[in-house]
This record gives C-alpha cells, sequence and structure tokens, in this order.
C-alpha cells in the first residue's frame, strides 16, 4: 500500500521451489458477472482505492500493479459471480509460453485466435480447470469501440464436456457455439 492507500507496483520475482522455476505471471485476469453495474463500479472503487481504467455502459476494468491483475466486471451474462480467470501476457513469446503451459495442463483447449472481446482486440485460447472454471490466455493488441461477442467462455465449457481426456487445441468454430454467452476479459 502506498502512503494514500492506494494500490502500488511490485517488480517481478523468480524463485525455485520443489524443483520448479516459477516465474511470477505477468497478469491474473478476473471477470466478475454483476447485476447493478454502477453499484459494483462503487464497491470495487473503493475496495481497490482507485478507479475503473475503462468504463462502458455494460461493462467496467481496473488494470491493478499490485496485485498484478486485471479485474472486469460486467453485465452481458444471466448468472451472477466469477465469470472466468485467465492470464494476459504482454507479448507474443509471453503468449507461446503460456499456450504452452495450456498444452502441460491437459484437456481441451479452444484456440480463438484473433478475436474481439471486452472492447478490446486480442490473440486468445481456452481452458477448462478440473473444478469447472474457464480459464483464458490472451495478449490484449488494442482498445475496440464495441464488446465483441463473448464466445469463448461457452466454446471452452462446450469442448470440455465434449471431449474432456482430449489435450489437443480444438479449433473455436469446430464447437457450433453461435450464440453469445457470458463475457470474456
Amino acid at each position: 500500500m502506498s502512503a494514500r492507500g492506494g494500490l502500488q507496483t511490485r517488480a517481478p520475482q523468480t524463485r525455485q521451489s520443489s524443483g520448479l522455476r516459477e516465474t511470477n505471471m505477468k497478469r491474473l485476469h478476473v471477470h466478475v458477472s454483476v447485476e447493478d453495474l454502477q453499484h459494483s463500479i462503487g464497491f470495487y472503487s473503493a475496495l481497490f482505492a482507485s478507479e475503473p481504467t475503462v468504463t462502458k455502459r455494460d461493462y467496467a476494468k481496473w488494470m491493478l500493479d499490485d496485485p498484478r491483475v486485471n479485474f472486469a466486471i460486467s453485465t452481458r451474462s444471466r448468472q451472477r459471480g466469477l465469470a472466468h480467470l485467465g492470464i494476459q501476457v504482454e507479448d507474443k513469446q509471453e503468449l507461446g509460453e503460456i499456450y504452452g503451459r495450456l498444452r502441460a495442463a491437459g484437456g481441451a483447449i479452444v484456440e480463438q485466435g484473433e478475436k474481439r472481446c471486452c472492447y478490446a482486440q486480442s490473440e486468445k485460447s481456452w481452458i477448462e480447470d478440473p473444478a469447472g472454471i474457464a480459464w483464458e490466455a490472451f495478449l490484449t493488441k488494442g482498445d475496440v469501440t464495441d464488446y465483441g461477442d463473448g464466445t469463448g467462455e461457452r466454446e471452452a465449457r462446450v469442448a470440455h464436456a465434449k471431449a474432456p481426456e482430449l489435450s489437443e487445441p480444438v479449433a473455436a468454430e469446430s464447437c457450433g457455439c453461435a450464440p453469445k454467452a457470458a463475457a470474456c476479459c
């Protein structure tokens, strides 16, 4: 915490434990589906001691440095609560590294490639963890004026349900998931 009570930046750390080299991920992503956006913006702004970096009529996002998290909320899903988690990277090389981690984790991977989602242009893939939580790995390339289709999370769940033992990537188009689902990043 800073003297003003706000969140601050920490330097990335690398440590050795259990024979595995651990490096802090670039930025954890958390997306929560809310009913009342304005009320939720007030709550999270007080909690983070910071106003959102992006605010739209159905969406808000905080890019925090301590903890290093991309925290987003939206009203786009019927079900309230945790929508999905993710790992946001800063360049193509890191994205390749995270994609390798997705493959090592096992499960059906939905590769979406270039996608407009959450008022951003991104390259992304999705996987569902053993607890049923959808995770996305993504590289944001720029802002866009529309929300996008937000189908990635649902496609990951459909791919998981169709082939839970599959560890090879599944093309997003092969899922047949045209309807819009819970929001992504």
